[in-house]
């Protein structure tokens, strides 16, 4: 998808934006975490381009230096009180916060004194408003409290003891996820209901946005594309309304994804490497900037796949069979085709040296499965078992083709268990690996199915692993849904693999060309077709 015009109006400027000033490893998660002024200097008088006014969350880390800093670019400041179940900690923090609305009182305009701490559990509602009120004498501005909406209408003893109501909604993050398309009606009709219950106060929309990365949840899919569709259609709708947003975020904040995955680092208008607009004015929105690259990448990768069938045929005495031909080309399309996204997904989704080895090594089987297999299809040899790689010595194979092949799909085997494991016991926010998946799974099924040798045993890791994919794969598709087609894509694949294992044999005898004794081409399946 691509849209006409960037979602930020460059004649116009937000009303406000939250602002986060973390960067690459930094973090508030560490306490003694400090951001130097300079740092938050430079991305202040970048937002000043395009914002009327940043919301902050707290004074701690460096933050306590944002309305001195925002004064200098001339932006207004909603200075954030960040509450928890410490009261040592909250007391501190109203003191400052108090300090600086005194010290400067034509930046801050508003104080939000907590942030989705009834959300958390760690106040009661009444000790919230009890603080709210202790806070509305020190300072001279009005003051207000944040929350998803459905806490505001839980609470509503609260709304006595605010200026104005501040309200999160987040499209993606609701209870039953809304499509992107959606977004922007359903945020203007969360609005107006609490509108309905709360008719004397502002109603200020405190967070609104969408992910441009991330896993699906039921239909609703994280996008470049869709977050600046999203974002340019509530600030339409808003303007058209006459209502205040502020959007979240300013800048991707790398550190969120340690608490909610993928999608929890990528809400920002801003790049959190290059600090550079995701949207710039007159530019079409592209989910894959790099396309062109993918593009060729992914031609090579054909290419290549398609060479190793060719080089493996000039050397056999017997012609291919057609359907080993046909899983060739099926095998060096797919492989062509998702290359980028899988690049693409890795590059996002990769997390510390744990996340990019695993979704390195996933993508390298993925980019390496269809060039070896080609050149198994085409041989007639099978799909070696695991023990041919790292059993008995004497069973182990001698081919270095061989050895590479297992190792791909035993890389596989041990990445794709771990992750439907993981969308078993723990999948809120976790990523589908559908692309290099893919890319892997189809080469090792299409071996599986069409070069099997004539006699063996199952082996045991072989079968444990297929059930593991079995009964990981219909759970998975039950929990999340019809709606998400990344997580059935991804099922489709553990159900393959499933397939692909179960069929399995063990270490076969060899001839002296090192192909399975039994395993010549097998015309049985062509006559039957």
């Amino acid at each position: 998808m691509s849209l006409s015009r960037a979602p930020i109006d460059p004649s116009d400027k937000l009303e406000c934006v939250s602002y986060a000033p973390f960067r690459g490893s930094q973090t508030p998660l560490i306490a003694s975490t400090q951001i130097a002024a300079e740092q938050i200097a430079e991305d202040l008088a970048q937002l000043a381009k395009i914002s009327k006014c940043v919301r902050t969350y707290s004074i701690q880390n460096g933050m306590d230096k944002v309305p001195e800093l925002a004064e200098k670019v001339g932006l207004k400041v909603m200075l954030g009180i960040w509450l928890g179940g410490d009261r040592y900690k909250n007391a501190a923090e109203i003191a400052g916060a108090a300090a600086l609305a005194k010290e400067y009182p034509g930046v801050i305009t508003a104080v939000v004194v907590g942030n989705e701490v009834l959300l958390r559990g760690e106040m009661t509602a009444a000790d919230l408003a009890a603080t709210i009120r202790q806070v509305k004498p020190k300072v001279k501005v009005p003051v207000t409290y944040a929350d998803v909406w459905e806490y505001w209408l839980r609470h509503r003893d609260v709304y006595d003891a605010v200026d104005f109501v501040t309200i999160h909604i987040l499209p993606y993050w609701e209870d039953l996820p809304v499509r992107a398309r959606y977004a922007a009606a359903h945020v203007d009709s969360i609005r107006k209901r609490v509108a309905v219950a709360f008719p004397n106060k502002e109603i200020l929309i405190g967070e609104t946005g969408w992910p441009s990365a991330g896993r699906m949840r039921e239909g609703a899919l994280p996008s470049r594309a869709n977050q600046a569709r999203v974002v340019s259609e509530i600030l339409s709708l808003a303007k058209r309304e006459n209502y205040r947003v502020n959007l979240i975020e300013a800048y991707d904040q790398p550190w969120k994804r340690q608490l909610e995955g993928t999608v929890g680092g990528y809400w920002g208008l801003i790049d959190a490497d290059q600090r550079a607009l995701k949207y710039p004015a007159g530019q079409p929105v592209s989910n894959y900037p790099l396309w062109k690259i993918y593009l060729g990448c992914g031609l090579g990768l054909s290419v290549l796949v398609f060479g190793a069938a060719m080089l493996t045929a000039r050397r056999r005495p017997w012609s291919p069979r057609f359907l080993s031909w046909l899983a060739v080309g099926v095998s060096a399309t797919a492989s062509g085709v998702l290359f980028g996204i899988a690049v693409d997904k890795m590059i996002y989704e990769s997390l510390g040296y744990g996340g990019w080895a695993m979704w390195g090594l996933l993508l390298a089987a993925g980019t390496l499965a269809p060039i070896l297999g080609a050149s198994a299809l085409i041989a007639g040899r099978a799909l070696p078992s695991f023990l041919e790689l790292i059993g008995p010595r004497e069973g182990r194979t001698k081919s270095w083709l061989a050895r590479g092949l297992v190792l791909c799909f035993g890389v596989t085997t041990v990445i794709g268990a771990m992750t439907a494991l993981g969308f078993t016991f723990d999948p809120r926010y976790r990523d589908f690996p559908f692309a290099s998946l893919t890319m892997a799974v189809l080469p090792f099924l299409a071996l599986a199915l069409l070069n099997r040798p004539t006699h063996g045993t199952r082996p045991i890791a072989e079968a444990v692993f297929a059930g593991v994919f079995a009964v990981t794969a219909i759970y998975t598709g039950f929990n999340e849904g019809p709606k998400n087609w990344q997580a059935l894509w991804t099922v489709a694949a553990y159900l393959m693999m499933a397939v692909t294992l179960w069929r399995a044999r063990g270490e076969q005898p060899h001839d002296d060309n090192n192909r399975p004794a039994q395993s010549e081409p097998r015309l049985d399946a062509a006559a039957a077709l």
